[in-house]
């Protein structure tokens, strides 16, 4: 019996990897899989590694009109010849080209998950814009899954579509979190020292980990600042930045690349394909990130058993409870985000009672294998 056919697209080949995966290999038991995504050496590898069809469509992460439209009616012509029944798309950009595609070539079923919005943190014509292209978005697609509480109270708020389209599968995620892979156990006290070692962090040093890009809107000038003022009077910390530098959009201050290339106690590691060792070698995260869908890294740290200090916006105040699993401070605030990590260094009891639930609060409520199982029922539910 030939299976339904099943296109996902995301702007770059790195959301498969990351944000979404292992989802569409289990998905290829079910409908024949095309992930579609630019990149096309790495979009290939993605195919060989996961067991699923490719289509390389030329998608930029920025504004680029003509380039997009040309992505469109490349987009249109694959969808036309392959017939597909469902097309759900990722991230801002796979999401206005693939649903006017999809929409364009009458595709049964047209969704888009929502696990973040840049438009939050926009101002003046830009904010204009991505409203504009996000109530576009909306408007091609006949569902749309925000992956938090908070991102769908904010597209209600804002009015970007019609609440009969929104549903949030599940517990909230885009892909949920394996748990048997992210678990501290799996990493010997040998291991972490000689990891320790290799980055040259002391033994004793309390490491705060961030992991993710290191641009303006994830918090990493508040981050950098507030860690900078701690290790004045805290000579045993360190901070351990783990993702790559982007200098292009959303560049850090001069003066936090000042900060993190001149003091010897923030570590940086570039991009890591694995960074399970790294939360291993480390005893708290800290993510004070400006927006987010439902952030993977959040439910990442804590499944390797580590307390977080999140900003108190939607996906991260979902994820960490005040008090129980971590620690939650206005997003922004260098100041309270230094309070938090002090905090963290020097009450040993409060750091044993948040690592203690830490792994207890993931395993819980967001274990991959349901999302994976929810997000199939929700696709066998369409009529």
């Amino acid at each position: 019996m030939t299976k339904p056919k099943l296109i996902r697209i995301t702007t770059i080949p790195l959301s498969l990897e990351k944000l979404l995966e292992g989802q569409l290999s289990f998905m290829q038991q079910y409908y024949d899989v095309t992930a579609v995504a630019a990149e096309e050496e790495r979009l290939s590898q993605y195919g060989k590694d996961n067991g699923v069809e490719t289509f390389h469509l030329n998608l930029t992460r920025k504004i680029t009109p003509i380039k997009d439209f040309l992505a469109v009616v490349k987009l249109y012509v694959f969808l036309k010849k392959t017939k597909p029944t469902i097309v759900h798309t990722h991230t801002p950009k796979a999401g206005i080209v693939g649903m006017m595609a999809a929409w364009l070539a009458r595709v049964p079923h047209r969704l888009h998950t929502v696990a973040g919005l840049p438009l939050m943190e926009a101002t003046g014509i830009k904010r204009t814009i991505l409203n504009t292209v996000e109530k576009l978005t909306y408007y091609f697609t006949t569902k749309v899954y925000p992956n938090s509480e908070g991102l769908k109270t904010f597209i209600e708020t804002e009015n970007l579509t019609h609440p009969s389209k929104l549903k949030i599968i599940g517990t909230g995620s885009s892909n949920g979190i394996d748990t048997t892979y992210f678990d501290p156990n799996l990493f010997s006290e040998t291991q972490n020292e000689q990891s320790r070692a290799s980055w040259k962090i002391p033994e004793t040093d309390f490491v705060f980990i961030f992991v993710g890009r290191l641009v303006a809107d994830k918090g990493i000038n508040e981050l950098v600042k507030a860690f900078s003022a701690i290790t004045t009077t805290h000579k045993n910390s360190t901070l351990l930045l783990v993702g790559p530098l982007e200098s292009e959009l959303d560049p850090l201050l001069p003066e936090t690349l000042k900060l993190i290339s001149e003091n010897p106690k923030i570590v940086t590691t570039d991009y890591q394909k694995d960074v399970r060792p790294f939360f291993a070698i480390s005893n708290a995260l800290a993510f004070p990130s400006y927006r987010e869908g439902f952030p993977n890294v959040v439910m990442q740290a804590g499944a390797m058993g580590l307390p977080s200090i999140v900003s108190n916006i939607n996906g991260c105040n979902e994820i960490i409870e005040e008090g129980v699993n971590g620690l939650i401070i206005p997003k922004k605030n260098d100041n309270a985000l230094q309070e938090a990590m002090q905090k963290l260094l020097t009450d040993v009891s409060l750091q044993e009672k948040l690592s203690n639930q830490a792994r207890k609060s993931i395993t819980s409520r967001f274990e991959r294998m349901h999302m994976w199982n929810a997000i199939y029922k929700e696709y066998q539910s369409l009529s």
